[in-house]
Formats: C-alpha cells, sequence, structure tokens
C-alpha cells in the first residue's frame, strides 16, 4: 500500500495579510469585486426562502465584496487578522467588525447569511474545511443561507498565473501568482506569491515572496461535509461571458427551519 500523501500547513500567518496588510488596496482593487459581487447577491437571493436582511462574512479580508454588499445587507465582518480589519474598516466603516477565526468564532447571535468567499481555500485539511462549515451553519438563523465559494474544486483544478497591481497615493505595487499542485492527490494546492513593492518617493521597489497552502476538495466532499454540519447543500456554477463554463462552482447551504 502506498503512503498517504503528507498534507502541508503553514505555521506563520501569510505576509500578505499581516506585514503587508496597509498594500492589500493596491493589490486587490474593491472596483474589481464589483461584478462578482453582484453575482453572489443574485444567487443569494435566488435560493433564501425569505428575503435576507443580515449577513456575516467569514474571512472578510480587506473588505472587498462587502464594500457592495452593503448595499443589500447589514454586514458583520469577520477575519482572524487585525491589520486586514483595518484595511476594511476604511473601506467600510458603518459594518461591524470582528477578529475571529472561522474555524472556532462562536458568536451570541445568527445571521440570514453566512458567506465565505475565496478565504474558504485557506482550510487547508478536511478537519479544517468541516470545522469551518460547522461554524457557518451554528450562525444562520433557521431558514438561513450559506454561500462559500472556493476558487477550485479537485475536478477543475488546474495550474494557473496570474499578475496584476495598480498604483495609488504615489506607492505602486505588483504581484506575481502562480496556482499549482506540487503533489497530485494530496487533497491541497500551493499558491507562490511573488510581490514588488515601491512605496512613495522610492526608487527600488522591496521584492518579497512567500507560498500559501490551501485546500482542494471535490464536489462530492464538499456536498457530504456540507450535510454532515446540517445543512440542506447544493451547488451551481457561476457563468459569465468573461468565466470559462463550468469552471467556478459555488456551494449553497439551507439551514432547515
Amino acid at each position: 500500500m502506498s503512503p498517504q500523501p503528507q498534507q502541508r500547513q503553514l505555521e506563520t500567518e501569510p505576509l500578505l495579510y499581516t506585514r503587508y496588510a496597509d498594500w492589500w488596496p493596491l493589490l486587490s482593487a474593491p472596483e474589481e469585486y464589483e461584478e462578482d459581487a453582484a453575482l453572489y447577491h443574485e444567487i443569494i437571493c435566488s435560493h433564501s426562502p425569505r428575503p435576507p436582511r443580515t449577513l456575516l462574512e467569514l474571512g472578510s479580508g480587506g473588505g472587498n465584496t462587502a464594500s457592495f454588499l452593503k448595499q443589500h445587507y447589514a454586514i458583520t465582518l469577520c477575519d482572524r487578522s487585525e491589520p486586514m480589519l483595518a484595511v476594511s474598516r476604511k473601506l467600510n466603516p458603518t459594518c461591524a467588525h470582528l477578529q475571529g477565526d472561522m474555524r472556532t468564532i462562536r458568536l451570541a447571535h445568527q445571521f440570514d447569511i453566512v458567506f465565505i468567499h475565496d478565504a474558504i481555500g485557506y482550510m487547508a485539511t478536511p478537519a479544517d474545511l468541516q470545522a469551518a462549515l460547522r461554524t457557518a451553519y451554528q450562525h444562520c438563523n433557521p431558514g438561513g443561507i450559506a454561500l462559500f465559494v472556493p476558487d477550485y474544486t479537485a475536478e477543475v483544478f488546474r495550474p494557473a498565473t496570474y499578475h496584476g497591481g495598480h498604483d495609488g497615493n504615489g506607492a505602486s505595487m505588483r504581484f506575481l501568482q502562480w496556482d499549482h499542485d506540487p503533489v497530485p492527490g494530496d487533497g491541497q494546492y500551493q499558491v507562490d506569491f511573488a510581490y514588488l513593492l515601491r512605496p512613495a518617493g522610492a526608487v527600488r521597489p522591496e521584492v518579497s515572496g512567500e507560498t500559501h497552502i490551501c485546500g482542494l476538495f471535490s464536489k462530492t466532499e464538499w456536498l457530504k461535509w456540507m450535510r454532515a454540519a446540517g445543512f440542506k447543500a447544493t451547488s451551481d456554477t457561476i457563468e459569465t461571458d468573461q468565466l470559462e463554463p463550468g469552471m467556478y462552482r459555488v456551494f449553497i447551504g439551507i439551514k432547515r427551519d
């Protein structure tokens, strides 16, 4: 019998969400999230048994998606990185912000919607993902909806590279992102980042890089673990003119009344 693949886990918080958190708006500008936020709002409305009013976002990061969803819902934002919450507070001053880990946080109240965007990818093991699903279930009102948006499922993953960045207030940032799977079949993939950061007035940029480890699970596993958490679970794909058909899958959970 061949040995089971060793699952990888980073020992420290990513620099992107700690040391470089202030650079987040130059790496990932809020305006880039408008179309996606409209799609998520449409999905929520089409699956909610009744009109939702309150939303908890877990792993909310810099608050870019919330900056558009807040026109529809009263939003509470939760992230384990205090520096990223500080960025979000500037963008979303009317939203409540809480520090906490999506695997373990327990609040005293429930919400019509629990939303986890691509931060769900940092649930790098089955135990991590199942814990986050239980958290979402615990914070849904009866009849409420949970929406999970992973970057990949195992069926559609393939290596990809991305680059981007922005200028603002005299500073500039550029990045290169490489998504790949160095150990196929271990339920994880790897995201390698390279950063170029030029503060205002600087001649040469700071050069840095790091690796992020993310979970890679099948549609069948997602649905099984959502049902185990208590949800009525279903899945759908996001289809737009800009997206490749069938590549981007969301998972919807309904908490029964």
